[in-house]
């Protein structure tokens, strides 16, 4: 060896002995006391060294002949490292990749407790935004490859047509009954569809008044038989519309996993079942106990509501942001239940002397939960003063309980609604008039790069989960 080697350095008196870092073809000549002042950190270390093997083990290359250090690292983020031996202080500037600069300093085993005040809460806050938001991402990741993945299953269920008797024709008919906006024709059939649905509710709402009933000389009422002639003209549509569906369907074994076929025969069901019931209790009379489960399968006729969502990217969005949204929706009734059960109880023991209407746990928890819903009955009310501040407090509780995941609901739901527009989209711009020749367009690049975001996130978190001296070992190896 020649010149001043670390084999040496034991008793060499560190004030005036310099030794020559050189990162990434970066050079700068360092002196020992002002490494001394951190030992606990890489450079540091390299100073209580005395053999050529531990020097390497903290370093990838060492020069004998010019004690110098090589270092293959990055040489644009180094002079934070050199600040931070001159100063004490790391700062952090805005453009820097908050998980680069912690893989930087962790490598120089320097502690992120050393950032200056200046720094430190934005760079925590940007290097906590992926753990708060990685519970919202798994979700998005969910709705991502779902979008993808419902582009290739569009795609697919066309091509299907194409080995398929008068497949073109077929095809074409598939398009513009399941897809409304699709062409005039689609939007035609969607605007009957959504007047059919309307007035199927709205007579169902009438029919209901008195007004519209006929009374017999015995007390009975009769339906309108004009809102019979709309009830069965509206079966008779939703029934064609189902039917043709079907007929057209690309797969019939898959055509009722679909949730919107689904709900098309949920809104007819119940008349055919009705139908039956009756034509069973007017043969068999013994059986008008059945009468009334015509009854309540008449009520069901309001779900035919929910047909809308066929035609409605509001309503589709609102599905998929309940789908998704289950851990915000679980923590808005885990934080409603909690209150519920305090306030009641505290309103048992206040108010059971003194109320009849809260005289029970049971009959509080009603109470409670009008009042953290703010919905505000007015039925059951507390008398006295203690009764009324818990109600006060309650009632706070309750805006804020609910406010707190409600923000977080609505932004999934922006998000699957510029989704679901994406999607209805690039389905409107596949062109099958030529047979199948164009693939749909999809934006591989934004799933792709959504996918390595991921995989980057994953690798980042393992990272940040693995010990010091782990990492150091295997960025050496």
């Amino acid at each position: 060896m020649t010149g001043l080697s670390l084999r040496d350095l034991s008793d060499v008196d560190f004030e005036d002995s310099e030794i020559s870092i050189n990162v990434g073809g970066f050079k700068k000549k360092m002196r020992s006391n002002t490494l001394l002042r951190f030992p606990e950190t890489r450079l540091g270390k390299l100073l209580s060294c005395h053999s050529k093997e531990s020097i390497l083990e903290l370093c990838d290359d060492y020069d004998d002949a010019k004690n110098e250090f090589y270092f293959d690292r990055n040489p644009e983020l180094f002079p934070y490292v050199l600040h931070f031996y001159n100063t004490g202080k790391l700062h952090v500037m805005g453009e820097l990749c908050v998980f680069s600069f912690s893989q930087e300093i962790e490598y120089w085993g320097i502690n992120e407790f050393f950032i200056d005040s200046c720094c430190s809460y934005s760079y925590h806050g940007r290097k906590m935004e992926p753990d708060q938001e990685k519970w919202e991402d798994h979700s998005d990741q969910e709705s991502t490859t779902s979008s993808f993945d419902e582009i290739l299953a569009f795609y697919n269920d066309a091509a299907k047509f194409d080995k398929q008797p008068f497949g073109k024709v077929r095809r074409q008919l598939w398009l513009a009954l399941d897809n409304p906006g699709y062409s005039v024709l689609s939007r035609i059939f969607s605007v009957l569809s959504i007047m059919v649905v309307l007035g199927s509710i709205v007579t169902m709402c009438l029919n209901s008044l008195s007004d519209f009933q006929i009374v017999h000389n015995n007390g009975s009422t009769e339906e309108d038989p004009r809102f019979e002639i709309v009830e069965h003209f509206g079966i008779a549509w939703f029934t064609f519309e189902l039917v043709a569906r079907f007929a057209v369907a690309p797969d019939f074994v898959k055509f009722f996993k679909h949730a919107l076929n689904l709900i098309d025969l949920m809104s007819i069901l119940p008349f055919y079942i009705t139908l039956i019931v009756n034509l069973v209790v007017e043969s068999s009379p013994a059986l008008a106990n059945l009468g009334r489960v015509a009854q309540v399968l008449r009520l069901m006729r309001i779900f035919r509501i929910l047909k809308l969502a066929r035609h409605s990217t509001g309503l589709r969005s609102l599905g998929a942001t309940l789908k998704y949204s289950y851990r915000e929706v679980g923590l808005l009734l885990l934080y409603l239940s909690v209150g519920i059960s305090i306030f009641s109880v505290v309103a048992y023991t206040i108010e059971k002397e003194e109320n009849r209407g809260l005289e029970t746990i049971p009959a509080c928890w009603w109470w409670a939960t009008v009042s953290m819903t703010t919905v505000g009955y007015g039925d059951v009310v507390p008398v006295t003063t203690a009764g009324r501040l818990t109600a006060s407090a309650c009632i706070l509780a309750g805006i804020l309980v609910v406010v707190l995941p409600i923000t977080l609901i609505f932004n999934k739901f922006s998000h699957f609604y510029r989704r679901q527009k994406q999607l209805e989209s690039a389905m409107r711009s596949c062109d099958f008039d030529d047979g199948m020749k164009v693939v749909p367009s999809v934006n591989l690049r934004d799933y792709y790069a959504y996918k390595v975001k991921s995989l980057m996130a994953s690798l980042t978190n393992m990272s940040r989960s693995t010990p010091s001296e782990l990492s150091l070992n295997d960025s050496l190896h």
